[in-house]
């Protein structure tokens, strides 16, 4: 197959991506949900708005591609999302580009991104076969054990607008790899990189059905008409706490197989010891990546009394120097927030603190203008109990508290329903273990503030999900065991 784009067409331009759902491998024309451009506020193309009807016709779809994909050697799986992987990395620089212009975020970081994202399906082309099985004797010897795994089944992908082709790689991929179809629902702020995902996707011998995208400004009722269908048996889905679990409640009424991962709330903890150059370094990854509009950031930063003021002055100078701007302009390090709600509640968490005695060492207001923007933000002398502390920021703000004691500082990291990601630096490995498996968070990063690859298992503990995506452990999720008594 061949990418249905003219001749000498831009790849990054909008409009070439809003030409339809995506059902059955064919593109079925549409209009009514704008996609703006969070730097200007201008509307840069309009995709589909997807009915009831619209989702059980992909259902349908994913159906009729299911027998021959679960058929599919794994091998032959396995070179269509290599070629995948392929088709991403030559296109990277435009859907960069394109990420940028409907999220907002600089290049630099939708760079990252394409590249994080093309990898989950070198990854899993990798894992497609390699699905382990098992052969054993029972322990009264009376016949043999085997353990084979079966495709889950249709899967419901729903990913969030903050890394709009990372989170649907994370998916599609170890779905294709277990031998699922699946439907795809982009967040409506960031639809047009998944639709041109679709197009590579078609190109690398997707077949026709194996992946259908489809947008909607009604998520609930969709959403709940195919987990409503008994031909869909997993729902994976990447974004609030609150929106999964709806979402589980509405899964358990046809026992759907569920992943989730939720929100986040990363403490970052920096200890006297820390190499304070090393820590800042880290605590700008972990704070600024993606202008702090991911559910890994770090969230509330717990620095150690000797090298609190040290490491505020420090976070404040890196912070202030940062240049903020449209995401496709080359000079940018801040893009925009996605839109103008989610200024609004960084104000508000902001406003608050300052209210209850927080400092503001630079920033603290949003910026007049054209555009969603909110400028780098540090906060000290917060109260532990300001709704900042509490409730995931998703912007540039940094709020630092001070702690004396390691018991402390645990204490602090785990006054939080959330449990997905931490940060802990020291130069002593052994409490930097200690204190990093003491906090209940799925994932601890240890002196470095970048801990996402496609190859660990990514996931939370608490209220931040269930499951694991990525890693050895993701295609798992869309496998089923199948066990098989067997005399001899």
């Amino acid at each position: 197959m061949t990418l249905d784009t003219p001749s000498g067409e831009d790849f990054a331009d909008p409009h070439l991506h809003a030409g339809g759902l995506y059902i059955a491998g064919a593109w079925e024309p549409g209009h009514g949900i704008p996609v703006m451009d969070p730097s200007s506020a201008r509307i840069l193309a309009e995709v589909p708005d997807a009915t009831i009807a619209d989702a059980l016709r992909a259902v349908e779809a994913a159906e009729a591609a299911a027998a021959g994909w679960r058929a599919t050697p794994p091998r032959a799986r396995a070179e269509i999302l290599r070629r995948w992987f392929t088709l991403m990395t030559e296109h990277a620089e435009d859907l960069a580009r394109l990420i940028s212009l409907e999220n907002g975020k600089a290049l630099p970081d939708a760079r990252g991104e394409v590249a994080y994202a093309a990898e989950f399906f070198r990854w899993y082309s990798e894992e497609a076969v390699r699905v382990p099985g098992e052969f054993r004797h029972t322990p009264s010897g009376a016949h043999h054990i085997l353990v084979d795994h079966d495709p889950i089944g249709i899967s419901v992908l729903i990913t969030p607008w903050n890394f709009p082709a990372a989170m649907a790689t994370r998916k599609i991929g170890p779905a294709l790899a277990a031998g699922c179809t699946v439907i795809l629902k982009p967040a409506s702020e960031t639809p047009l990189t998944a639709y041109a995902m679709a197009r590579l996707g078609a190109e690398a011998g997707v077949p026709p059905g194996v992946v259908n995208v489809l947008t909607t400004t009604q998520p609930g009722p969709v959403v709940s008409a195919m987990l409503a269908d008994p031909r869909v048996r997993k729902l994976s889905f990447t974004g609030s706490t609150g929106v999964g679990r709806t979402l589980l409640a509405e899964a358990a009424k046809t026992v759907v197989s569920c992943s989730m991962e939720l929100g986040g709330n990363a403490p970052f903890v920096v200890f006297d010891d820390a190499d304070l150059a090393a820590a800042l370094d880290g605590a700008m990854i972990a704070k600024m990546r993606n202008a702090g509009e991911a559910c890994t950031a770090a969230n509330r930063f717990y620095v150690q009394a000797g090298i609190h003021d040290a490491f505020v002055a420090g976070l404040t100078a890196r912070m202030a120097a940062l240049k903020l701007g449209p995401g496709t302009d080359p000079a940018t390090q801040v893009g925009p927030m996605i839109t103008a709600k989610a200024v609004a509640k960084i104000d508000r968490l902001v406003t608050q603190a300052v209210a209850r005695g927080a400092r503001v060492t630079t920033g603290g207001a949003p910026l007049p203008g054209i555009g969603y923007f909110y400028p780098p933000t540090v906060l000290e002398n917060l109260p532990a109990d300001a709704e900042i502390a509490h409730e995931e920021i998703f912007g540039p703000v940094a709020p630092i508290y001070r702690f004396d004691t390691e018991e402390q500082a645990i204490r602090m990291a785990n006054d939080t329903e959330y449990g997905l990601a931490a940060y802990v630096y020291s130069r002593d490995l052994s409490r930097a273990l200690r204190v990093g498996k003491a906090i209940e968070s799925g994932m601890v990063a240890i002196n470095r503030g970048l801990m996402s690859d496609p190859a660990a298992p990514f996931g939370g503990a608490k209220q931040s999900g269930l499951g694991r995506e990525g890693g050895v452990t993701g295609i798992l999720e869309f496998l089923e065991p199948k066990y098989f008594a067997v005399a001899f």
